[in-house]
């Protein structure tokens, strides 16, 4: 039975400083984040349907017009109007450059990194300098897309003047009147202008990635590898059998955030031309959704810009889902569940034993 005293002791609930603390970050998310994302949502259901590609000014002036699903209808499926037909082809070309320029920067990437930071983290690796490799390797990470895009136009782009091309004219490999056209080449080039594209995606966050990855393993127990270590476990052993195990969720977290921001893809394929156009071949999900946003002068096509980003936020949220999915604990969901029948039987067993009997 509690005393006099405990019972004059008030508890004191720290919660609401806890709420006082959290509150600026989701009043900053709500109106920058939130709102805009709520506004998106409704602005996919409007536009000027059917005319809605039509150039006119007419056009223009019904774009408040509600349309339901016509904007998904004409980005999802084909159709026999040709200009209607054409938003629905360009959706799913940059929609399929979007994928393999991800595809084809993520696997070099968490490979790279990877390999990395089990080097810079095995105390058997004796190695000076690796503080200044690991600085160097974060830098560009740090540097500006725009200050990325421009120097990789001056190594490859398709001027002569470029390093790549004046390297290969001064040797006499290639004519100065038919330099190499690896970025705005037309269908020559598709492939070279997603390489290009794809290397400097992994030379930009290969170094973030490492730094992740380096986290995850040091938190990992040493007495682990000391024991595999002191059984005569070599380094791939040890790797395979320990490390690799046991950063199954940064390596999610890794998936994840380098789905989504594969998947929002803009700032490098957008500024990697010399023209007024951005090049067919590397032009991405979000490079059409800015470009229906703003640059459709005649007729906005507020409705279809709004219409691809959700269909872009439902294909993220299906992968991210999917991810989490594969990538669950069996055995954590199990034991959840036995918990779960164990606590459920108690309370069988209470309520048929509770009472008097005689």
């Amino acid at each position: 039975m509690a005393t006099a005293a405990q019972r004059r002791i008030k508890s004191v609930s720290y919660a609401k400083y806890g709420y006082i603390f959290t509150a600026p970050f989701f009043i900053v998310y709500f109106i920058f984040s939130l709102w805009p994302l709520i506004q998106t949502f409704i602005l996919a259901f409007y536009g000027n349907g059917d005319n809605n590609v039509h150039d006119s000014i007419e056009a223009s002036e019904s774009i408040n017009a509600f349309v339901g699903m016509q904007n998904f209808k004409t980005i999802l499926f084909t159709s026999t109007e040709r200009a209607l037909r054409r938003e629905h082809t360009v959706f799913f070309k940059d929609l399929f450059n979007t994928v393999v320029i991800w595809c084809g920067n993520f696997l070099p990437q968490i490979a790279l990194s990877l390999l990395l930071a089990v080097w810079f983290t095995d105390m058997r690796v004796k190695m000076p300098g690796k503080g200044f490799f690991k600085v160097v390797m974060y830098m560009p990470n740090i540097i500006t897309a725009a200050s990325i895009a421009a120097l990789f136009l001056n190594l490859f782009g398709d001027s002569k003047y470029s390093v790549i091309n004046s390297f290969m004219i001064n040797h006499g490999y290639i004519d100065e009147n038919q330099p190499l056209q690896l970025i705005q080449g037309g269908e020559a080039a598709a492939w070279s202008s997603r390489i290009i594209v794809m290397f400097i995606q992994v030379w930009m966050w290969f170094g973030n990635t490492m730094i992740m990855l380096m986290a995850g393993i040091q938190g990992i127990n040493e007495s682990l590898f000391e024991a595999a270590e002191i059984d005569g476990a070599n380094t791939q052993q040890t790797f395979w059998r320990i490390t690799f195990p046991l950063l199954r969720s940064i390596m999610v977290y890794t998936l994840l955030t380098s789905m989504i921001g594969g998947l929002q893809m803009f700032d490098i394929p957008y500024m990697l031309h010399t023209g007024q156009d951005n090049v067919e071949y590397i032009e991405t999900v979000a490079i059409y959704i800015y470009k229906k946003f703003h640059n459709d002068y005649l007729s906005p096509s507020y409705g279809y810009s709004a219409a691809a980003s959700v269909i872009l936020f439902i294909i993220t949220s299906i992968l991210g889902a999917l991810v989490f999915y594969v990538q669950r604990d069996k055995d954590a969901i199990a034991n959840n569940k036995k918990k779960k029948q164990l606590m459920k039987e108690a309370k069988r067993k209470a309520a048929r034993g509770g009472g008097f009997s005689i």
